[in-house]
């Protein structure tokens, strides 16, 4: 084989080797969440925890937090839901041991402070439950890009409120790294998957 014929053969082999290292060392991306390359920022926000403490910014700060809207008088989608994280909530912490649920109350009116830490407890003693009256809830939902409703609460006790069934998900630098959207068959309670859910959540934690 003559020098020239070796050199071609080197060269080609040379970068066909770079090619599938840089396959091999692709990071996949999420394939059912929606995720931001570019995470999103969050405005300052005020909340309080069940037991009273205080829960800003600065709280997410170093955690990957999963942030959903409920209420502890919501028939279907919040249990369903809380339960399900409980479910997985140890996988959870081996994807990340700095894992942590937050749910967050779009009923301040029914919703006190032992009435939450009675519910979440219920479903998982490490989920936090943080609350706020609607002055400081709704710059905070449009921040996350989760929205809630109140129908009319005039004389009844028993209204309902129409919430987001997503979960959003905040990195450890307190951005919105992605949506997790639910699901909903017909005639079943809108849902999360919990396989796709933990597929993508360690796809995001890599790429960070």
């Amino acid at each position: 084989m003559n020098k020239v014929l070796i050199i071609i053969v080197a060269i080609i082999a040379t970068s066909a080797g770079a090619v599938g290292f840089h396959l091999l060392t692709k990071k996949p991306l999420p394939e059912h969440a929606l995720y931001y390359k570019q995470s999103r920022a969050l405005t300052n926000f005020q909340l309080v925890d069940q037991a009273g403490n205080p829960f800003t910014n600065q709280k997410l700060r170093g955690k990957w937090s999963f942030v959903f809207f409920g209420y502890t008088s919501c028939p279907d989608v919040c249990p369903t839901t809380l339960q399900n994280l409980s479910f997985i909530y140890e996988q959870l912490q081996e994807i990340d041991e700095n894992s942590q649920v937050l749910l967050v109350s779009v009923d301040p009116q029914r919703d006190s402070q032992s009435k939450l830490a009675q519910y979440i407890a219920y479903f998982n003693e490490d989920f936090l439950a943080l609350r706020a009256e609607h002055d400081k809830l709704y710059p905070f939902a449009r921040s996350l890009g989760l929205m809630y409703a109140i129908s009319d609460t005039n004389n009844s006790e028993s209204y309902q409120v129409d919430h987001s069934a997503s979960l959003a998900l905040i990195n450890p630098d307190a951005k919105i790294a992605a949506i997790f959207k639910a699901e909903q068959a017909l005639g079943e309670v809108p849902s999360i998957d919990s396989d796709k859910l933990l597929a993508d959540y360690q796809k995001i934690v890599a790429l960070y």
